[in-house]
């Protein structure tokens, strides 16, 4: 297994393979630290304020100038493709919309709005030089014949622009389906993997929410238990709980320890 983060001794990168199977790559969702700091301890990060508002480009060009060699960035759709205004993240939303149009945003519809959405993220993706977009649905989003009618035009339409995709739902959607569409519109089906296992994808993009809420701490079993799951294939650790730091470096430490 191959790890890919900065040693948490030295603050270098440590691409030292562990072991064939596998690669594995740990970061967190969101600088959690300077970007100074953050960039030395990790060579991965999950941009989580494209979600909320697309930064302006020159952020973009900062991180992408700021981080080192071989430091790789994913990021989060905009939630106008995925949410509908009524969900609350829309209040750290800084471009209002007018209540008149809220059925023109979310669960992919491809109306101007949402493809005009689609755009920007994916022009502030290029500019960051991410490598991967994820498209993560709130829970209300259900697996109606609509929704599923939307996601399909809405990925088949689309520019990709080279990125891959990730698609976390969060509602209950059959595994059959889910499996289905992810091979249909070339999606990695992404989990937190302590919740649900992943049914499709050449890689595994596992975002760590807490096993038992945010404010859960990850055990020394739990990290082992995702050692071996990233024997399976190429595989991303994006921590997103409240010691999403110090969990990620423990996990960093791990392969320090067996290197």
């Amino acid at each position: 297994m191959q790890f890919f983060a900065a040693s948490a001794t030295d603050g270098k990168a440590d691409d030292t393979p562990m072991h064939a199977q596998s690669d594995i790559k740990v970061g967190c969702c969101g600088f959690i630290v300077s970007q100074k700091q953050y960039f030395q301890l990790f060579k991965l990060i999950e941009i989580q304020t494209t979600f909320y508002q697309i930064p302006q480009l020159k952020t973009a060009e900062k991180w992408r100038e700021s981080a080192p060699e071989g430091f790789e960035f994913t990021m989060k759709a905009w939630q106008l493709i995925t949410h509908e205004p009524t969900s609350p993240t829309y209040r750290r939303l800084r471009e209002k919309i007018d209540p008149a149009n809220f059925g023109l945003y979310g669960r992919f519809r491809v109306t101007a709005e949402v493809l005009e959405a689609w755009d920007r993220t994916a022009l502030f993706a290029e500019t960051l030089g991410a490598t991967w977009v994820v498209f993560q649905c709130p829970a209300r989003f259900r697996p109606t014949d609509e929704n599923i009618a939307h996601m399909r035009e809405f990925f088949g339409r689309i520019d990709r622009k080279g990125f891959r995709f990730a698609w976390e739902p969060r509602g209950p959607w059959p595994e059959t389906l889910i499996r289905d569409l992810c091979k249909g519109l070339d999606l990695t089906h992404c989990v937190d993997p302590f919740k649900n296992r992943p049914v499709f994808g050449d890689s595994q993009y596992f975002r760590l929410h807490g096993i038992s809420g945010f404010a859960y701490q990850y055990t020394e079993a739990d990290l082992q238990q995702l050692e071996l799951w990233g024997q399976e294939k190429a595989t991303y650790l994006l921590f997103n709980n409240n010691w999403m730091k110090a969990d990620a470096l423990r996990m960093v430490e791990r392969a320090a320890r067996e290197s």
